[in-house]
């Protein structure tokens, strides 16, 4: 089991960065491949990315490929989500999550998560 907490969220104008991290707890933190998700008001939840359990397999969804960069520290038990030229429609509570899965992008694949973090961006 792996217990997580997020943090970095806040208000920023659009084309600033943001940096996200997720705090996990537990020894079995490097087994688990990570997830980050984001849900604005109103709106259902939506894959972000994705990172193997070792780090070595990146994915994206296309709506921030290219301005957002997923990686993770498995020595300090961390998650990070690093992002770039932000736009208004970024805004929403950000959510990591965990999942034995690879490259897995459904939230009905991920067993653990977060509270979520907010972020918004204004215009």
């Amino acid at each position: 089991q792996v217990q997580l907490a997020e943090s970095g969220g806040g208000l920023v104008q659009a084309g600033g960065s943001l940096r996200l991290s997720c705090a996990a707890s537990g020894r079995t933190f490097n087994t688990y491949n990570m997830g980050w998700f984001r849900q604005a008001p109103g709106n259902e939840r939506e894959f972000v990315a994705a990172i193997s359990a070792g780090g070595n397999i990146k994915n994206y969804a296309r709506s921030v490929n290219g301005r957002f960069t997923i990686s993770r520290d498995n020595v300090k038990n961390t998650l990070s989500l690093q992002m770039n030229s932000l736009k208004p429609e970024d805004t929403g509570a950000y959510y990591c999550a965990a999942t034995t899965v690879i490259g897995a992008r459904q939230i009905s694949q991920y067993n653990y998560w977060g509270q979520g973090t907010q972020v918004t961006v204004s215009s």
